[in-house]
């Protein structure tokens, strides 16, 4: 099952150590979208393999851990992905797959205990003190779900074990990768310490650079830095968050079900567009999208925002809010394009963007049928287009009649759904 632990400077914090009172675990999957694809293409297995990075603005999803040894990782250009390992696999994405894969990763987590945070399709934060009496000590919990993970979905994870969130992350992430760590409760500043300030949660480039000009490279410098020193270089807000984490304080729940706050996708263009018609069929697939995604999430939503980047990476958004919550994508779509018709930015556009805020169950959601509207209709004939497309494959089952565009150029740039928004 991989390696069972990485042991930091110091050493000490194997899965063997003490794990009185850590019973907070952080599961984080190895490479999670390039693992997926070597799953079902097992003659990949060894290979660099990347997820992502098509087009000249292609950026990198996911790399296996053989292409990052050439230095790919995810979210860099797809470009200098291919400079870097230019006998690399590139594949596509295929959301569909991964989303699959997450829910069966959730899943077994949730089998051990009913408090899993979700942070994203391939990590998650576990609460596993109710756990204990009946499955064991916490590193025998993680231990059981990495193997369940191996042995039913032939991926690989691995588990920081600690007494806080913001810990059990920073083992996970030193664990990496198919490994576990234990950070005893009474050694936490003693593993913490000696880290990089980038360690810390919500340390960026800019915060870094300030907390080096002051001199603070380490995660203990940090620590014993005056509070009032890191207000002036960082704010009220950031100098408190980073002085408690920096001395061990972290005094977050395991939250569960935290319901997502808006649904949407984005599109970046290969090349930067103007024509309307290439913009419309693309607001279009993207309302497609984000219909899907509500329907499978059980929500509707009552706001929709329309997000579009000029090529001088200027960002506008336009939203509008409906009578009634909806989750079809001809009352997504048709909004969106009055928002982009009235907004006509003139300039040529990089990226398109619809989101659906305000979300509530589908369910409990209200439907105002305006005058004249029968009673089934457009949510009907898009859920059975759902069924069919679920059934016989993607794109067998078009609705034709929300494009009604004017003839099609005959040729136009290309574009990329980049990733799908959920907050």
């Amino acid at each position: 099952m991989g390696r069972s632990s990485v042991v930091p400077r110091g050493g000490g914090f194997g899965p063997d150590a003490d794990d009185t009172g850590c019973t907070i675990l952080h599961v984080d999957m190895d490479a999670f979208y390039a693992a997926v694809e070597v799953r079902r293409r097992p003659e990949l297995r060894g290979k660099p393999v990347v997820v992502g990075g098509a087009g000249p603005r292609g950026v990198v999803s996911s790399a296996s851990y053989e292409a990052r040894k050439y230095g790919v990782r995810s979210a860099m250009p797809g470009a200098r992905a291919r400079r870097l390992c230019p006998h690399a696999v590139f594949l596509p994405p295929d959301f569909t797959e991964y989303a699959a894969a997450s829910r069966a990763v959730m899943g077994i987590f949730r089998d051990v205990t009913p408090l899993v945070e979700p942070l994203s399709m391939d990590e998650a934060f576990l609460d596993v003190a109710g756990a204990v009496r009946l499955l064991g000590r916490p590193a025998e919990i993680a231990t059981g779900i990495r193997r369940r993970v191996l042995e039913e979905q032939r991926l690989t994870c691995s588990v920081g074990v600690a007494p806080t969130k913001f810990i059990a992350k920073l083992g996970s992430t030193r664990a990496k990768p198919d490994g576990l760590e234990v950070v005893p409760a009474d050694r936490v500043l003693e593993y913490l310490h000696p880290l990089p300030v980038e360690a810390l949660w919500g340390v960026g480039e800019k915060s870094a650079e300030a907390l080096h000009k002051l001199g603070l490279r380490t995660v203990g410098d940090v620590a014993d830095a005056p509070l009032g020193l890191l207000r002036r270089a960082l704010g009220e807000a950031v100098a408190v968050h980073l002085s408690e984490l920096a001395a061990g304080r972290d005094p977050r729940a395991v939250v569960p079900h935290q319901p997502e706050k808006s649904i949407g996708a984005e599109t970046t263009f290969d090349v930067d567009v103007a024509d309307p018609r290439i913009i419309r069929e693309a607001l279009l697939a993207l309302s497609e999208k984000t219909a899907g995604r509500l329907r499978r999430a059980g929500q509707a939503g009552r706001t929709v925002t329309l997000k579009v980047r000029l090529s001088d990476f200027r960002t506008v958004n336009r939203s509008r809010t409906l009578g009634a919550a909806t989750d079809v994508a001809r009352e997504i779509f048709q909004t969106a394009w009055a928002l982009f018709e009235a907004l006509r930015p003139g300039d040529r556009i990089r990226l398109v963007g619809v989101r659906v805020d305000g979300l509530a169950g589908s369910d409990d959601a209200p439907h105002q049928l305006t005058l004249g509207e029968r009673e089934t209709g457009w949510r009907e004939a898009e859920r059975a287009a759902a069924a069919a497309a679920d059934r016989f494959g993607a794109g067998v089952v078009r609705p034709a009649s929300l494009l009604r565009l004017p003839d099609r150029p005959a040729a136009g740039p290309p574009s990329r759904i980049d990733h799908d928004n959920a907050r």
